[in-house]
């Protein structure tokens, strides 16, 4: 399952779509659980980077994302989304 990280920025629904059109299972969360379980996570983004990483930071996320993708986890960041980190 890949799950595409909702933290209240982003295209989430049209990443969403492109992946399901190519047969993927992407799921929208801002769960924890749901983004440690995932077998990939993507960061999408659009807007102020500097609300972003307030947002990222707010849900308790960012420490986590970072931690996933430095043991190892399938990583990508779209715009904004690649730039935060």
């Amino acid at each position: 399952m890949i799950a595409i990280i909702d933290y209240g920025m982003g295209n989430l629904r049209s990443v969403q779509k492109a992946f399901e059109s190519v047969g993927a299972d992407a799921r929208i969360s801002s769960s924890l659980k749901t983004i440690i379980d995932a077998e990939k996570i993507v960061l999408p983004g659009v807007g102020a980077f500097g609300v972003a990483m307030k947002e990222l930071e707010k849900r308790r996320l960012l420490k986590a994302i970072k931690a996933l993708i430095k043991g190892g986890r399938n990583f990508l960041g779209l715009c904004l989304g690649m730039q935060v980190l």
